[in-house]
């Protein structure tokens, strides 16, 4: 992160960290440099460094200097989805015989990811409730190199401790990677609570509008951000121009966007725990969630995302899925519009039968910026 940005409120370093003028017109949004190689001043003689843009892109540069102030870290690096960005990370981090320990409730694709591919290079991995700090410790072996935290998690909104769980890490000689996706940096910084690496989904609430794929990685240490930075141009997964270009965009407004997202859903579980039909209220912010505490202590609200039970079990869960009209059916979250979806058919399909699998009762929401009590209406009328 650039010293310049340092002390500045997130609000500001979201509009400005990266977001330098453009030299040659002033231009206040860096241009969308949507080129694929650079003219060199004689051989080696590069301008600015920009040789190929899979190696590094000035637009690509601007968002990748943004992330890292937001999260606080030393280096930001930004891909084509946040799969890519994990994978990237994993293949620099672990080698055929090294374990992970991963939670017990992970996105399906970061489970996917492991259970399909990693192992099948050679990589380990153990399931653990990361709410519970001693089932982390008891889970971790001498061969464990990363423990793998999402916190809220997807979709049953767990919260993990991130500063106790990188003690864990710490004594282990392992990293600790947190998924800050579902809170974003500005309701949670895990690398100021200990944490190693910082992933994201840069198409959730970072872009915030339903209309670009992005990941990104945000790194404590300087040399470790290096390796991935060699990785990521060794390995070619990178966001592009345009991409890069939409999401720096978005988060312009991320601050103003996470308010009322978290402010609607708010409202929304309020209106859930009283209803009839619902059985459960999962939502770090009430009282009676098992996180609450930390969530409180770690995150500055507590986000945009609900899950909740329903009686009648899956058909009941799906047909209110089904009956929703301004939520939108549809996977994905952290649009500025609501989404409603069944984790069980759809996000979380990939985790069906291992420990991750989830509730098959169990709906999630993605609770946008629209007027709460047209959302509200829609939901009653949803849940009839």
């Amino acid at each position: 992160m650039s010293d310049e940005h340092t002390h500045q409120s997130f609000e500001t370093r979201a509009i400005h960290a990266g977001n330098t003028a453009d030299p040659l017109t002033g231009a206040v949004v860096p241009p969308i440099y949507q080129v694929s190689t650079y003219k060199q001043d004689g051989v080696g003689g590069l301008r600015g460094g920009y040789e190929y843009s899979r190696s590094a892109n000035p637009t690509r540069t601007a968002l990748e200097e943004n992330l890292a102030a937001l999260e606080g870290g030393r280096r930001g690096l930004a891909f084509a989805s946040g799969l890519a960005a994990e994978d990237c990370l994993l293949r620099t981090l672990l080698a055929p015989g090294d374990h992970v320990v991963i939670p017990n409730d992970a996105y399906g694709g970061t489970f996917r990811l492991f259970a399909k591919v990693v192992q099948r290079w050679g990589v380990d991995f153990s399931v653990a409730d990361t709410s519970d700090v001693d089932a982390v410790r008891g889970a971790v072996n001498d061969r464990t190199k990363v423990i793998w935290v999402e916190t809220p998690s997807n979709p049953l909104l767990g919260i993990t401790d991130i500063a106790a769980v990188a003690g864990v890490a710490r004594s282990a000689g392992a990293k600790l990677v947190v998924d800050n996706t579902f809170a974003s940096p500005y309701l949670q910084q895990p690398l100021s609570l200990g944490a190693d690496v910082v992933v994201h989904s840069l198409t959730k609430y970072m872009g915030g509008h339903s209309d670009v794929v992005g990941g990104a990685l945000v790194t404590a240490d300087e040399a470790l951000g290096e390796e991935l930075a060699y990785h990521q141009n060794a390995m070619g997964a990178v966001a592009g121009p345009f991409d890069s270009w939409i999401v720096l965009r978005g988060i312009k407004t991320l601050a103003v966007r996470m308010d009322r997202h978290s402010e609607n859903a708010g409202k929304i579980v309020e209106m859930l725990t009283q209803h009839p039909k619902v059985t459960q209220v999962l939502y770090p912010g009430l009282p009676e969630h098992p996180g609450h505490e930390i969530a409180a202590k770690q995150m500055k609200a507590f986000g945009g995302m609900i899950s909740f039970r329903v009686e009648g079990g899956e058909e009941a869960a799906v047909g209110v899925c089904d009956r929703a009209k301004l939520f939108t059916l549809g996977e994905s979250l952290g649009g500025v519009e609501s989404l409603i979806e069944h984790p069980g058919r759809m996000t979380h399909a990939s985790v069906a039968g291992s420990a991750l699998e989830v509730p098959a009762d169990l709906v999630r929401l993605s609770v946008g910026i629209e007027n709460v009590d047209d959302l509200l209406a829609d939901l009653r009328q949803a849940l009839g």
